[in-house]
């Protein structure tokens, strides 16, 4: 049985440096400003031998409850809601502040487990913070320095101490867990597809994810550029395992000034080359604006495969016309993965949106898709009787003469031929659009490589 952790505090006492310190990597964005963190970032933890679920959150502040702070709060709320542990922390140089002691108290009021820890103790600097720490009434505060590592065999204790009183309350359900779950293994396992959700700000992305999460999980609202970090979550679709990522907006590289925006977009990207399949998110009431083709174009140059979706469809008046447009745009501007999906919902009212994982999944199973090397000679056969390839260079005849699939994600073949280096580009693109036709594989990158092959008489010459 999994045991989940939740980082609260105020803005700025180190929740992000602490989480990507437990987790081991930099899965959360850090900068000295406060409130970078705006939505719940979920990672693997591990102190030594312990392994937990981890959330990342907000900053608490105490705000409206239709502001967008009251909306990151909210976050932070349903994070503890289902956390079996909180570690409250404080910043040891600052001492206590009035807003400190304001959700020491609401979290007394919530009778769950916490664990309160000074942070940037390093050295003597959190020492007058550490003893104020102890009027907050959450127990014993521990002195850690999240950016230093200190401190972390005291908060293993802690946690180990919280896990051990978990798991002794939660023995009968943990007993008929193993029992429901007796004679499962691995092979009943499926793959985990990674699906990251991109576009320009206010495209409506994280309302994407929610409606097909079917809760509130990632804080929405009409200001531009809510999301900061790229949340990955875990999500099934009937038989598929997904991680489902929701992604910053991004802008024009030359708009992008400030470095936490530039830190958000480089987050944004890593996100699309370890994903699979990306959805393409447009405003359909401006889309495919030269940001959009950007994305889509660097999307296809990493080999992922693409899917693009036009959200507020509800809000065109002449959608034929719009349909119109897109498509055309597409196919003038994205000839590296002609016939694409395209897919008209509203994130908002959810209509449409039941089209997009079907169109995901069959995306999907193309991007894996492999060819037989009979099927693909036979084709090539075909097609270079119909249409022989020119003359070389120097006049000599090019000769396609055997082709193979080398490799899938995404579908990558390799043609021999006598003269590899004087196949022109438009004959290139000449089969791949047959590759596509024939094979049924549109909307995916298609890779073909010419390599030359070698005369074995040469050497006898």
């Amino acid at each position: 049985m999994s045991f989940t952790i939740a980082i609260i505090g105020r803005p700025n006492v180190g929740k992000s440096t602490l989480f990507n310190r437990l987790v081991g990597k930099r899965l959360a964005l850090v900068d000295d400003q406060p409130g970078v963190t705006r939505d719940r970032r979920e990672g693997e933890g591990r102190i030594a031998a312990l392994r937990f679920r981890l959330f990342d959150t907000a900053g608490l502040e105490d705000a409206e409850v239709d502001s967008m702070e009251g909306r990151m709060q909210r976050q932070t709320e349903v994070a503890l809601d289902d956390a079996d542990l909180a570690l409250m922390l404080i910043d040891g140089r600052a001492g206590v502040t009035p807003l400190d002691r304001h959700f020491a108290d609401w979290l007394r009021r919530r009778n769950g487990p916490v664990l309160l820890l000074a942070n940037k103790c390093e050295g003597a600097a959190g020492d007058g913070g550490l003893a104020e720490a102890w009027s907050l009434g959450l127990g014993e505060p521990l002195a850690v320095s999240a950016a230093h590592g200190e401190g972390l065999v005291a908060l293993h204790d802690g946690i180990l101490e919280a896990m051990e009183a978990h798991a002794a309350a939660a023995a009968v359900s943990a007993a008929e867990f193993a029992d429901d779950n007796e004679g499962e293994g691995e092979d009943g396992e499926s793959h985990i597809l990674q699906l990251a959700i991109l576009g320009r700000p206010n495209a409506g992305k994280s309302t994407l994810v929610n409606r097909l999460l079917g809760e509130e999980r990632q804080i929405t609202g009409p200001e531009p550029g809510l999301t900061r970090d790229a949340i990955g979550v875990a999500w099934q679709w009937r038989e598929q395992s997904i991680r489902l990522i929701d992604t910053a907006g991004l802008r024009k590289q030359a708009r992008i000034t400030e470095r936490l925006e530039k830190l958000s977009a480089g987050d944004a990207m890593r996100a699309m080359e370890y994903a699979q399949v990306v959805v393409l998110l447009l405003d359909a009431r401006t889309p495919l604006e030269r940001q959009d083709l950007a994305i889509a174009r660097r999307t296809l140059d990493e080999g992922r495969a693409l899917i693009v979706a036009a959200n507020k469809w509800d809000l065109v008046t002449d959608r034929n016309a719009a349909m119109g447009e897109l498509r055309d745009r597409l196919e003038t501007s994205l000839t590296q993965a002609r016939g694409v999906s395209v897919i008209t919902m509203s994130a908002l009212t959810g209509k449409g949106v039941e089209k997009l994982m079907p169109a995901v999944i069959k995306t999907y199973e193309r991007w894996q898709a492999r060819v037989s090397t009979a099927a693909l000679n036979r084709w090539l056969s075909d097609m270079t009787e119909s249409h022989p390839p020119p003359l070389g260079k120097h006049g000599r005849r090019i000769r396609l003469r055997y082709m193979t699939q080398v490799k899938s994600r995404p579908p990558t073949f390799a043609i021999f031929s006598n003269l590899a280096d004087d196949l022109p580009d438009s004959y290139a693109r000449y089969l791949q659009n047959g590759l596509r036709e024939h094979f049924d594989l549109p909307g995916v990158p298609l890779r073909i490589l010419l390599r030359k092959q070698d005369n074995p008489y040469a050497k006898n010459r």
